[in-house]
């Protein structure tokens, strides 16, 4: 442990032209330096301190040419503009896949064998959401509670008013039990590698965000689909908050849904055989 001395005043007795003598340092303390360094110091810091910040200045200008340097960096923006890449993206992938199909279909040799693969890959496509498909089907709507933070009773939390991923998969989960042969989240075509994440209240699908409501349709046997959405665990907690706090469920059936074909790769990158 090290103890600090204060500083001595000058004796009385010493010549007014004379400073007094600068006491050494305690252990572990810098010295003081005497007023009249810190003043020299100062003289030359100022000025490089300030040619320094204008240097800056004038970069920072020079880059931004007069716009927010900032402007590009504001999140919702950013993910407005990557939405509205990617759909631009599918939708020239979706033109570009047309123009392959008709080339190769009129540039393939005509046989037998041949014919046969084509028919097959074509009731393959069905089911890997490679083709438009039209039938009655059960759309189901989640949104969040409009109930407000401050009138909600005190065993529920803000967590409790927002629809989560497990809601939008729970009601995913239980149209593919129901038999459903085809499915869209929003205005995407789900596939078997489709994933669902939720960051907050926002779902990220394929590559795309959005904002609830979250509507999920399946063409299928429609009663049965209403009957395993009916059944489901996870559904039934869902039903729970929806009385208690006025999340959003609505369940409607259509005649005659159209879903257009999947757009995105369909190569797996990782897969496990499960037994």
């Amino acid at each position: 442990m090290h103890t600090t001395a204060s500083d001595d005043a000058a004796p009385d007795d010493a010549a007014p032209e004379q400073a007094a003598p600068e006491q050494a340092a305690p252990p572990g303390r810098r010295a003081r330096p005497s007023s009249r360094r810190r003043i020299r110091v100062w003289t030359l810091l100022v000025p490089a301190v300030t040619a320094i910040a204008g240097l800056m200045f004038a970069m920072s200008f020079r880059a931004a040419e007069g716009s927010d340097l900032r402007a590009d960096r504001d999140l919702p923006q950013l993910i407005l503009d990557a939405n509205e890449h990617v759909a631009t993206t599918g939708a020239r992938i979706d033109k570009l896949q047309d123009e392959v199909d008709k080339l190769s279909a009129s540039a393939a040799p005509r046989d037998a064998r041949l014919a046969a693969l084509t028919r097959e890959a074509a009731t393959l496509s069905v089911q890997a959401g490679a083709t438009a498909v039209t039938g009655p089907a059960v759309a189901v709507t989640l949104t969040d509670s409009k109930v407000s933070l401050d009138s909600l009773p005190d065993e529920f939390t803000a967590d409790d008013i927002i629809v989560h991923q497990q809601d939008v998969q729970a009601v995913v989960n239980a149209m593919w039990s129901g038999g459903a042969e085809a499915m869209m989240i929003q205005d995407q075509r789900v596939i078997s590698t489709s994933a669902v994440r939720c960051v907050g209240n926002t779902l990220i699908l394929q590559g795309r965000v959005y904002s609830p409501p979250y509507v999920i349709t399946a063409i299928g046997d429609t009663g049965r689909m209403e009957r395993s959405l009916a059944a489901d665990p996870t559904i039934q907690i869902y039903q729970q908050y929806v009385a208690a706090v006025g999340l959003g469920w609505n369940v409607a059936v259509q005649a005659d849904a159209k879903f257009p074909a999947y757009s995105g790769a369909v190569d797996l990158t990782h897969a496990q055989v499960i037994r």
